[in-house]
């Protein structure tokens, strides 16, 4: 891969509105860190990109179910062989259940090596009459309430990439190595269901799981599928100088691809039509996904699929909805009825976390575990009465013991939350929680099969 000209039409979303993006100090320091970024490696490549794409239009076509996860914000010092092993675990756990109950291939898309960076509600942050920028994400600033630390830093952009690159390199030998084997992430599952309190629940599936594994032992069948597992790379396109940093030129076919990740995605706050997010992804190839919120109009989204989509590309588009548990039995049909008209072959996955956020008496932002799943039983609701495809799921878990939101099995109740509050921005369902959600999928999707 080249890196691109710089008069590409890849630099046009510099002369548009741009929201969300850091007020750097210093733009001489900026523009050497982006001079520097353009000339480091692709962290993926174009063929890996095309290859998800590739996965992403069976989505589309109704053959496939997309598990899309990971951190709400990315930190730099989560960058370790723990962590990661921790959210690919569970990650590979979900898969598992939800591959053997749809009897479907699973796309497995990590938030990732690339999240490091936070839209936020104010630019500004008060705290006993002191106010200060906002913390950003680990890319911008850092999160210790100071002036030094809160003062958008853009070396922190060459960190950011040092450690999504660690971060990927951790995760493709993992997936790749042994880890990722079948067998043993069924293991995993097993002691789950033994330890769950929800475990009576899911043994029947578990060990429909273990009798199909005995089975196809007993025959011989040992396919290189079972040792190894497809993994894909996502963040929020966020921002913009990272992410065109990271372009360059595919020398197989001279088209532009963003090779920080090989899915990329605007967010709410920044799908406007005529803004610089929208200007600068629909010149990339990657496959991309734009958040849809509940006032999101059908002419919205028909007009993103015209910028974002012109050739109605299979695989290129996803649309991640995120209505809130009260709003998407009433939002989502006309947005999925309209788009279907069309002929557009978009990809619709439920993001159940960001519309059903709140604060609890304590002050800490939380989410109940309940109002996640009735978002995502809402979203298949919805697809099964119009005769759509329910894509997947997109959520922020982690694969530790937190206490961040509230119920599941192990009922952790808002007087819990202080005790492993360690989010750097939202609130992420802990193992635990995410593998409830895993085995309540599955039942859905069994449901709507």
């Amino acid at each position: 891969m080249s890196v691109l000209p710089t008069n590409s039409n890849l630099d046009t979303w510099r002369d548009l509105p741009a929201v969300q993006q850091p007020e750097w100090p210093d733009p001489g320091e900026l523009k050497a860190v982006v001079d520097e970024l353009s000339q480091l490696p692709p962290l993926v490549f174009a063929g890996e990109c095309d290859q998800l794409k590739d996965r992403l239009a069976a989505v589309a076509r109704g053959e496939a179910f997309v598990l899309q996860g990971g951190d709400c914000a990315e930190t730099f010092a989560g960058a370790t062989a723990s962590d990661v092993r921790n959210k690919l675990k569970t990650l590979l756990q979900m898969a598992v259940v939800l591959t053997y109950a749809a009897s479907v291939p699973v796309v497995k898309i990590g938030r990732i090596a690339g999240q490091f960076a936070k839209p936020r509600s104010k630019p500004t942050e008060t705290r006993d009459g002191v106010t200060l920028p906002a913390y950003r994400g680990d890319m911008v600033n850092g999160f210790e309430f100071t002036p030094e630390a809160r003062t958008p830093d853009p070396r922190r952009l060459l960190r950011a990439y040092h450690s999504a690159a660690v971060t990927l390199n951790l995760a493709r030998a993992f997936t790749m190595g042994g880890y990722a084997d079948l067998r043993q992430v069924h293991a995993w599952n097993q002691d789950f269901v033994a330890e769950s309190p929800a475990g009576q629940r899911y043994e029947r599936l578990a060990g429909e799981i273990d009798r199909a594994l005995t089975f196809m032992q007993a025959c011989g069948a040992d396919p290189a599928e079972f040792h190894t597992v497809e993994f894909y790379s996502s963040h929020e396109a966020l921002i913009l100088d990272y992410d065109r940093a990271l372009t360059r030129t595919d020398s197989r076919t001279g088209l532009p691809y963003d090779v920080s990740g090989h899915f990329v995605w605007i967010g709410e706050r920044t799908r406007q039509l005529d803004g610089a997010h929208v200007e600068f992804l629909r010149h990339i190839r990657n496959p991309i996904g734009v958040k849809l919120g509940p006032t999101t109009t059908p002419e919205e989204a028909l007009a993103l699929i015209e910028k974002l989509d012109p050739e109605r590309e299979p695989g290129r588009l996803t649309f991640i909805t995120r209505m809130g548990a009260s709003r998407v039995r009433d939002a989502l049909p006309t947005l999925v009825e309209k788009v279907t008209a069309t002929g557009a072959k978009v990809a619709w996955i439920c993001d159940p976390m960001h519309g059903n956020t709140f604060e609890a008496p304590s002050g800490h932002k939380t989410r109940r575990v309940t109002d996640v799943l009735d978002e995502v039983a809402g979203f298949f609701e919805v697809h099964r009465a119009l005769g759509t495809h329910p894509g997947g799921i997109h959520i922020e878990f982690t694969g530790d013991d937190v206490t961040e939101c509230v119920g599941g099995g192990a009922e952790i109740s808002e007087a819990d939350l202080h005790e492993r509050y360690e989010t750097a921005c939202d609130p992420r369902l802990n193992r635990s929680q995410s593998l409830d959600l895993a085995f309540l999928v599955a039942e859905m999707y069994r449901q709507t099969h």
